[in-house]
């Protein structure tokens, strides 16, 4: 792979090449892309979906709305201090195409801020409802009526690709969906594959799948644009963007230090852990003065988680640069922090969150109750929008279908293009807007 091709400034439906040239230094097509996604309804919405405490009912815990801006403000620094190092190594990318560091920062910080676009309401549990729901409840009986993918697609709903999907899919009005950069789109795809073969590889990029068959097409135009490696003959499987290695990165940082500030911002985590565990990340840095004049507790986890982020930025800067060549070749198969001579600390430091927050009776109740709501919305919108399209709707069916929006594709003579639809509309609710749902249609709210 080569960083002239990987840098396109191509949108879909372009005819003539975008030259970095010629571009507008006031408003670069890398910073229109971190626009389009802030001002969508999609991001918009994430300011209601759990990030890790469900329904939260304190407002100091992280929403995805704020851990996406925070993920993609760690990214744009990511960003930046790479392309500088690039330039340096690569003068003409600058010199001959008229590439900036600020390039680079820009295109991490739109991938990162849209990385989690995708993901349904409450949480990651949200995604294993939508799949368990065709896995082993009421959509299992359409396995049969499904190719093997379109079936592995539903099954293990994946919030990346479901991302994927509300970037690039066409609307009225709305022709390649938010029409992003080629780059940018090749950076938000962390598994660029499709969802079968599961896991072929140990490798990073195998470990999910990055879009649905009904953007395989899209997606590979898309690689072919940027010039990624394919990796296999016999499924859609490119090598990632190396820019992807830099969004999660970024995502990892901070679900894993600041998902830990917020356990012990809320009491789940003591205090005293927060010291012992970050010194270790930032015992180059940290001046116990400072530390210990902060009279609060939030203030003195805040220094603390400020310092670490900074640490594993410029961690992870180091190890991008010394793997460099093996990334572009495709060759390098895991996450940049996995590499971290800080991997003792950071997985000590997971550990801790998934005891104290993650599998926290908090959390685990309103992930029960989270698996009920997404059943009840999916079993009565699937069974809705198939008797409408068989002739057999009952007038309750029409009235759920009158509350749906008119983007939503429930009149496909594609079975797999209607259940992906209802699951498209659930994956877009808001936490609270599941619920109101979900009242609705038990007849518990008016």
């Amino acid at each position: 792979m080569n960083w002239e091709q990987l840098l396109s400034l191509k949108r879909f439906g372009d005819t003539n090449k975008r030259l970095r040239k010629e571009q507008d230094e006031t408003r670069l097509g890398f910073e229109v892309d971190y626009d389009r996604i802030i001002f969508s309804s999609e991001f918009r919405s994430l300011q209601d979906k759990t990030q890790v405490i469900p329904l939260s009912e304190t407002d100091f815990v992280h929403t995805r709305l704020t851990h996406s801006l925070e993920v993609s403000v760690v990214g744009r620094s990511l960003g930046r201090l790479v392309g500088k190092k690039l330039l340096e190594k690569h003068p003409h990318l600058q010199k001959v195409h008229g590439y900036q560091a600020n390039d680079f920062g820009a295109i991490v910080a739109a991938a990162a801020l849209a990385h989690d676009i995708g993901n349904p309401p409450f949480g990651h549990s949200g995604e294993k409802a939508i799949g368990e729901f065709f896995k082993t409840g009421e959509g299992l009986k359409y396995k049969d009526e499904l190719t093997a993918k379109e079936y592995q697609d539903l099954c293990d709903f994946e919030g990346n690709a479901n991302g994927f999907k509300i970037l690039t899919e066409d609307r009225a009005g709305r022709i390649g969906g938010l029409r992003l950069s080629y780059a940018t789109l090749g950076a938000f795809t962390k598994y660029p594959k499709e969802s079968l073969p599961k896991k072929p590889t140990t490798h990073i990029a195998d470990k999910k799948y990055g879009f649905f068959q009904s953007e395989k097409e899209a997606y590979v135009d898309i690689a072919e644009e940027l010039g990624l490696i394919k990796r296999s003959e016999d499924s859609v499987s490119y090598a990632r963007h190396p820019l992807t290695f830099l969004v999660e990165a970024a995502d990892d940082i901070c679900y894993t230090i600041i998902d830990f500030e917020d356990g012990i911002n809320l009491g789940l985590i003591q205090e005293e852990y927060a010291l012992e565990y970050l010194s270790k990340i930032i015992r180059h840095t940290i001046r116990p003065e400072n530390y210990y004049a902060l009279s609060t507790k939030e203030d003195r986890i805040g220094y603390l988680r400020a310092l670490a982020i900074g640490s594993l930025i410029n961690e992870a800067v180091d190890i991008f640069m010394e793997n460099e060549e093996a990334i572009l070749n495709g060759d390098f198969d895991c996450a940049l922090l996995d590499k971290s001579k800080y991997e003792a600390q950071i997985n000590d430091i997971i550990k801790i969150s998934i005891e104290n927050i993650y599998q926290s009776t908090e959390v685990i109740d309103k992930e029960i109750a989270g698996y009920g709501v997404i059943n009840t919305l999916l079993e009565t919108y699937t069974a809705a929008v198939n008797n409408s399209f068989n002739g057999t709707a009952s007038n309750y069916d029409e009235l759920i279908l009158n509350g749906l929006p008119k983007n939503i594709k429930t009149d496909s003579p594609s079975l797999y293009a209607r259940l992906s639809g209802v699951c498209y509309y659930v994956s877009l609710l808001s936490d609270s807007k599941a619920i109101l749902d979900y009242k609705k249609i038990k007849g518990i709210s008016f």
